[in-house]
């Protein structure tokens, strides 16, 4: 089960303990009936987000992703059942994976292509799937036991009800947005998740409201607040871990004019590094009990 107030003190533990075969550290549980001590959750997620299997242009991306930091604060715990919404090119699987490999179960919750008519979108959705099924292949010592499920953005099922610890989906509600998909999307993960469970949202933040048809990227932080709470969830708690002030929000091909998207003149390259990836927000929702 999660168990946030376990992760809330920082990374600070040392990694010079015994690993398992995934690269994780694997100290001696240190449990009362069975739940997993914090701080040996701690020193796990400490050594997946340092783990030498990350592609480095990903770690490389952690100033501003701060993974440790947004699962802590998520409480997502190692022996957790945790899906992740459409994770593209695998960079949380890389640290989820390996982290909840030993006691939890991590899911890649990603679009079946079959449900889409022929086109871009179902070429994008299938090369994306494949790309996923590539990288858990390439290194079983860290993802033989990951998962990948195929769902319906029109009809969402991401695994049994109630069989979930957390949900996460990162950077991907204004997607749903601009295809009417927003309301079934957080239905679906409300159904999935126990009684008590959570749902971590980070989300490219906007200065105010947008319409449903914005193409910028950004969402109102108060809109995706009261889409979860449309399907249930109760709003736990905030955090400006993936804040950045620099972000004005204004740029000319929206969220991906700033890294890693650069759609820019090359003329504006030091304007847009100088800002950094774009300003988030970071929810974490509880379903109730």
């Amino acid at each position: 089960m999660l168990r946030t107030a376990l992760l809330a003190t920082a990374l600070t533990v040392s990694l010079g303990a015994c690993t398992t075969s995934s690269g994780v550290m694997n100290e001696a549980t240190e449990a009362v009936g069975g739940v997993i001590d914090g701080a040996v959750a701690e020193a796990r997620l400490a050594a997946a987000v340092s783990g030498p299997w990350r592609n480095p242009d990903n770690v490389a991306r952690d100033g501003y992703r701060h993974p440790g930091e947004t699962l802590q604060f998520f409480g997502v715990m190692p022996d957790d059942t945790v899906i992740e919404i459409t994770p593209g090119g695998g960079w949380y699987a890389e640290i989820l994976a390996p982290y909840l490999r030993e006691d939890g179960q991590y899911v890649a919750a990603v679009v079946d292509p079959m449900a889409l008519p022929e086109g871009r979108g179902r070429d994008y959705q299938a090369n994306s799937k494949a790309g996923l099924e590539t990288l858990f292949a390439g290194s079983a010592a860290q993802y033989d036991r990951a998962r990948i499920v195929a769902f319906d953005p029109a009809n969402p099922v991401f695994g049994a009800a109630g069989s979930a610890d957390a949900v996460l989906t990162f950077r991907n509600v204004h997607n749903w947005r601009s295809n009417g998909q927003a309301e079934g999307m957080f239905q679906g993960f409300f159904d999935v998740l126990k009684p008590g469970g959570v749902l971590g949202v980070v989300e490219h933040r906007a200065a105010a409201d947008v319409p449903a048809d914005d193409r910028s990227g950004y969402v109102g932080q108060a809109q995706v607040v009261a889409m979860a709470q449309a399907a249930g969830f109760v709003l736990d708690a905030t955090s400006e871990v993936n804040a950045n002030p620099r972000d004005t929000k204004n740029h000319p091909n929206g969220v991906w004019t700033l890294p890693p998207g650069n759609r820019h003149e090359d003329t504006d390259r030091a304007k847009y590094q100088a800002i950094g990836e774009s300003d988030r927000m970071t929810l974490r929702f509880r379903k109730p009990e």
